[in-house]
């Protein structure tokens, strides 16, 4: 499997882009605005897009990408996610008001969009490739992902606070090799953190204390203007990890 970064920061300006991350050809792990750097030809062979939660940030290009390409396609484009997340992409987004409905067009039985509904610890296998559901904890409904290509396995924590179910789902994974987490603020903007589900540094640090694996770190989601001192933070309040920051199209093989 090779998972290459099209996003990964908390917001957009300059080179910085959202939440997207390609995997292999044909798979999407969210689609925020990092989706804008494939090529029209690139967008036709995605068959699928595995959906954390439905913020704006995560979900930008779904909209977008399915008009773009849905002509050029001879199937359906599948959107992943929990029925909660299903059902706010229906009502506030492809409702005909924000978007068309996709799902209806050109027909219902021929359409350009499809949502598939996953459950919390669902594994959909795509070609031998497994991905997971896994606990998140956000102010709207939201998952994490494992991808597991049978010979490692990488984890996307999605957005997340504080979350002991996503480390026992987590500590048990053994082929693990990456994981990949969220800080969305600095320290200074701890209260705007917890009232928004999101990580700090400090609170990052008390995440990874009940990480019990081995495994790469990388952090992801950092608001723009705060890159350099979030992550100086992090490296001041975690020890023993050596988290290192996401970057737009990084790739992990795995």
């Amino acid at each position: 499997m090779r998972l290459r970064v099209l996003g990964c920061s908390g917001g957009i300006g300059g080179n910085l882009r959202t939440t997207s991350f390609l995997l292999d050809r044909d798979v999407l792990i969210d689609a925020g605005t990092g989706v804008s750097e494939l090529s029209l030809s690139e967008l036709t062979e995605i068959d699928h897009v595995f959906v954390t939660h439905s913020h704006l940030d995560h979900i930008a290009c779904i909209p977008f990408m399915v008009d773009s390409v849905g002509l050029m396609r001879d199937r359906p484009l599948t959107v992943y996610a929990s029925e909660e997340t299903l059902d706010i992409l229906k009502q506030h987004i492809f409702n005909w008001k924000i978007w068309p409905d996709f799902t209806e067009i050109p027909n219902a039985q021929h359409p350009y969009l499809r949502y598939q509904p996953m459950e919390l610890g669902e594994t959909v296998v795509l070609n031998g490739r497994k991905i997971t559901a896994i606990p998140a904890n956000h102010v709207v409904p939201a998952v994490g992902y494992q991808l597991d290509s049978g010979k490692a396995s990488l984890v996307f924590s999605g957005d997340t606070t504080t979350c002991d179910a996503l480390w026992e789902v987590v500590n048990k994974i053994k082929n693990l090799r990456y994981l990949v987490i969220e800080t969305a603020f600095s320290n200074s903007e701890k209260d705007l953190a917890v009232i928004s589900k999101h990580l700090c540094p400090s609170m990052l640090a008390v995440e990874l204390a009940k990480f019990k694996l081995e495994a790469e770190v990388f952090i992801t989601h950092l608001k723009p203007g705060e890159l350099e001192l979030t992550m100086r933070q992090v490296e001041d309040c975690v020890r023993g990890l050596r988290p290192k920051m996401l970057l737009n199209n990084q790739e992990f093989e795995f």
